[in-house]
């Protein structure tokens, strides 16, 4: 954990020219891009994968209604139509999983004990929380500022996603497809519970996410209705 933590310090120490006081903000969101982009190659895969999921759903939904009452049939059915058109229905897990050991790193690094205490973003301590911002100066505090900053980023990334991912499933039999679109909001609660470098790391990864999928997705309105 220490390698790791150097790390973090010798890319902040790159960056300090540029964003001095925040370098190591700035580090985090970069390690966050170099660990998107390592996961690229999975997320393009995902995406085929999920094209194919939405182009057998009517075949998905003509075996529901064939299969409804026998749930095992049901079931034994689509992996052998998945099987047969060689898709995988759980490939689109595998970007958000193995991201899990670097969000981990990051929380624990900053939560205390890790080591890199004492960083900060602009006024918000890396290691606190948006309840210690509200206790030091409330919501327009200096810190309260840079966690309404957040919060309203995350909240733009999550009602484009909204938007761009009801018209992608839109009329789409796929399992959960009427709440999927509702996912992106759920960070605006990351970002207020964890330590503000966790946060932001979720909060860069989100923004890298979204460009992505705007680029791997697009045309996947058309697949759905087609």
């Amino acid at each position: 954990m220490s390698v790791f933590a150097s790390l973090v310090e010798r890319l902040a120490a790159l960056l300090q020219p540029l964003f001095h006081g925040s370098a190591t903000a700035a580090a985090i969101v970069l390690f966050t891009v170099a660990v998107r982009l390592a996961l690229h190659p999975l997320s393009r895969a995902a995406a085929r994968g999920q094209r194919a999921r939405m182009r057998l759903a009517p075949r998905v939904a003509e075996l529901r209604k064939k299969y409804g009452r026998d749930p095992e049939r049901l079931q034994r059915a689509v992996m052998e139509l998945y099987a047969g058109e060689k898709v995988s229905p759980f490939a689109g897990f595998l970007p958000s999983l193995l991201q899990l050991p670097a969000f981990f790193l990051m929380y624990h690094l900053f939560s205390g004990g890790g080591g890199m205490e004492g960083h900060a973003l602009l006024a918000a301590p890396l290691g606190g929380h948006w309840a210690d911002a509200l206790a030091d100066g409330g919501l327009l505090g200096a810190a309260g500022l840079v966690y309404l900053a957040l919060f309203a980023i995350v909240a733009g990334l999550a009602t484009y996603t909204y938007r761009r991912t009801r018209r992608e499933m839109s009329g789409s039999e796929l399992p959960g497809a009427r709440f999927m679109p509702l996912l992106g909001y759920g960070t605006l609660v990351s970002v207020a519970v964890l330590p503000l470098a966790a946060g932001l790391y979720v909060v860069a990864s989100t923004a890298w996410g979204a460009a992505e999928r705007a680029y791997l997705y697009r045309g996947t309105a058309e697949v759905t209705r087609a």
